[in-house]
């Protein structure tokens, strides 16, 4: 179960950060911040295989294979600015946080506005004129 080696890892590493912390902030911030990592490359293979599944069903179903890799970029740069966001948020720094967290919506939105557009084509073809 991985799972229960995730939080097991997270919670030592918790313990220790609480127990380093009072000493040595910058070395708490370090072990906030490479757990973080860790646990993500511990999910690596994990995310992998979910990739490799979607995209059997995506060319299974016919769909275009550049808006599948759209919306994987898409879901890529909102877990990349989530996870950016925590580890500075850990470092006390909100504002930094959230201008990190405005820069993965706006290249969301970049990326996403092709599709959007296609579907507005889509449903003005299905309109009567």
């Amino acid at each position: 179960m991985e799972i229960i080696q995730v939080v097991g890892f997270g919670l030592i590493a918790t313990v220790l950060i609480l127990v380093v912390k009072e000493q040595k902030p910058m070395f708490a911030f370090l072990i906030a911040a490479g757990t973080g990592i860790l646990i993500f490359l511990m999910l690596i293979g994990k995310i992998d295989s979910v990739i490799s599944m979607l995209e059997r069903l995506a060319r299974s179903s016919g769909m275009d294979m550049i808006y599948f890799k759209t919306v994987l970029k898409i879901i890529g740069i909102a877990y990349i600015a989530e996870f950016g966001a925590q580890i500075v948020r850990d470092a006390g720094q909100e504002s930094i946080a959230a201008k990190i967290e405005m820069a993965g919506k706006v290249l969301i939105m970049v990326l996403a506005l092709p599709i959007i557009g296609i579907i507005i084509e889509t449903i003005l073809k299905l309109m009567p004129a």
